[in-house]
């Protein structure tokens, strides 16, 4: 799939696919997301098995992920160079979000 497809259905990111990708730079297991991404978000957010599964298994087929086994067979998650680049755009975006909500902000206490 080509990059632009990719980042028109991706972008806006859901956050369960923004912190799985966030976790990926490193190559880790589905329990390993799992607890990074509890630790990351200090407990507030905690992703089920069937979420990070799922939204995994898309992300591969779209190529932003790969997948391998590691020596103890157990399945390895990785971000791709697409994986790199979709999330450049949404962190970009999220900047650009996070500046205008801050230039606001005074307009909502």
């Amino acid at each position: 799939m080509e990059i632009e497809k990719i980042i028109k259905s991706y972008i806006p990111m859901t956050e369960t696919a923004f912190y799985i990708l966030l976790s990926l730079p490193i190559p880790r297991h589905g329990y390993g997301i799992i607890k990074h991404v509890e630790e990351l978000t200090e407990g507030r957010l905690v992703l089920g098995s069937g979420t990070i599964y799922g939204t995994l298994t898309k992300m591969q087929r779209d190529g932003i992920i790969t997948i391998y086994a590691d020596e103890k067979r157990k399945t390895i998650y990785e971000i791709t160079d697409v994986g790199k680049a979709l999330m450049r755009h949404e962190m970009n975006r999220l900047r650009e979000l996070h500046a205008n909500a801050w230039k606001y902000k005074e307009e909502f206490l």
